[in-house]
């Protein structure tokens, strides 16, 4: 899997799975539940071990 398939099926591909219509993509109206990373390309969420490239996470549509 390349990197970008890789973050699909964790995000969009296994809401759509499990049936999830509001949960997986951002779009108005679906649930904020999402992280906001540090990274040019998914790619770069797996380059450097140990390194966390997370900026912010939103839950519940709060910071």
């Amino acid at each position: 899997m390349t990197p970008l398939e890789a973050l699909l099926a964790m995000t969009a591909h296994a809401a759509k799975a499990l049936g999830a219509a509001n949960r997986g993509r951002i779009i108005a109206g679906a649930r904020a539940d999402l992280c906001v990373w540090d990274a040019a390309h998914p790619a770069e969420l797996s380059y450097r071990i140990g390194f966390n490239p997370l900026h912010s996470r939103i839950f519940r549509g709060m910071l």
